[in-house]
């Protein structure tokens, strides 16, 4: 991976070394009064009503999907190491050149400490290679916002769908640049929705999709498209025994990026309601061991002394645990059935529904409690930044 920043950054500085600007030239090779224009291709849809076809969306996409890299460490462009400097991969959003990535592509450290990158580049499609600012991140959905001087480049922003209508078995796209292999194409279906994946944070990223299309080292911030060529989702991370992609990759679902993005560009960070409570999901064995009155929720096994949830009354389970199925619970917590008019069939629902809220905002949670049901209404806090676990 860092072999090929080498390259890349070697010509970056060569072009450098020229005296041509990065973004400044057209390709026309005009004098001092040329006006350096930027072109803006607008891509509607590449569905054609008969099926997925990877060759279109390629076609559409693949010019809008960037390289990213990013230099930490190093004082030069020819001092790079493997802690010193990464690739990844992004796409753009809008004419005005702003391009998504993932957070982890442009900082290093741990929360609460990240750091941006010294220097961040772009590469396109079309080779132009331009410098980017960080215009800021987001540690809990791992996601930032980047933006270049649009001046002189042809940009492709891509459309962006809806991560809460995929469903499992959706044929999906990914384009980015594992193994900073740029611009390379793999494919295949959505293989869960609605999971839980870790961030930056000891918050996971709720909502997260699950698919077996290819997704490896440098695939990261770069977008996962659905048959009619609409992002979806936000490759972040793989789980692998191997270091290399085992047919289970994750994206960051696109409508949690949707409003990261936008608080991103309007503030520069993006604030996360906060709820205060620890939950299971429940299945038909534990619903009869614990006499549980219904069988789907969130049960709540531990609310945090202060939080909104435990101001409000909302109760968690006893002191004593009992353990079963070889997981320990608590028994006597509430089980959340509602947020507001969504229903809450598991945790992933809550956690999901809270993460798509601002902090102050005022909610009513259908909850259960010794059979009887009953409406709380509870005003959310302000998500607290925490470290992931075992970090540090």
């Amino acid at each position: 991976m860092i072999r090929a920043a080498l390259a890349l950054l070697a010509s970056l500085a060569a072009l450098l070394g020229a005296g041509c600007g990065l973004g400044g030239d057209d390709g026309d090779g005009g004098g001092d009064g040329d006006q350096s224009t930027t072109r803006v291709e607008v891509i509607r849809s590449t569905g054609d009503g008969e099926g997925f076809d990877p060759q279109a969306i390629y076609e559409q996409g693949a010019p809008g999907v960037v390289t990213v890299v990013s230099l930490f460490g190093s004082d030069s462009l020819e001092d790079l190491d493997d802690a010193s400097g990464g690739v990844g991969s992004g796409f753009v959003l809008n004419g005005d050149g702003e391009i998504a990535t993932n957070a982890h592509v442009v900082t290093t450290g741990e929360v609460p400490d990240l750091r941006e990158a010294r220097e961040v580049y772009v590469e396109f499609h079309d080779g132009n290679q331009v410098e980017a600012e960080v215009k800021g991140f987001d540690p809990e959905s791992d996601i930032a916002l980047l933006e270049v001087d649009p001046e002189g480049l042809t940009l492709r922003p891509l459309p962006l769908g809806r991560s809460a209508d995929v469903e499992v078995g959706t044929p999906v796209a990914a384009i980015g640049s594992p193994f900073s292999e740029r611009q390379s194409l793999s494919v295949g279906v959505v293989s869960a929705v609605d999971r839980s994946i870790t961030g930056l944070t000891a918050f996971q990223i709720s909502g997260a999709i699950q698919t077996d299309a290819a997704i490896n080292p440098g695939n990261s911030g770069g977008p996962l498209v659905d048959p009619g060529g609409e992002v979806i989702g936000i490759n972040q991370q793989i789980k692998t025994s191997s270091g290399g992609g085992e047919g289970v990759g994750f994206a960051v679902p696109i409508d949690v990026a949707k409003r990261a993005l936008d608080q991103l560009r309007e503030q520069g960070k993006v604030d996360y309601a906060y709820l205060g409570v620890e939950t299971v999901e429940i299945y038909p064995q534990l619903r009869e061991r614990f006499d549980l009155p219904v069988g789907d929720g969130a049960w709540v096994q531990d609310v945090v002394r202060g939080g909104p949830a435990s101001d409000a009354g909302l109760e968690g389970g006893g002191d004593g645990e009992t353990i079963f199925q070889v997981r320990s619970y608590r028994s006597g917590g509430d089980v959340i059935t509602k947020i507001d008019d969504r229903p809450v069939d598991d945790p992933d629902d809550l956690s999901t529904a809270v993460a798509l809220l601002d902090p102050g905002s005022t909610v009513t949670l259908e909850a259960w409690h010794d059979g009887e049901r009953r409406d709380v209404r509870i005003k959310l806090g302000s998500r607290p930044l925490q470290s992931a676990p075992g970090a540090g």
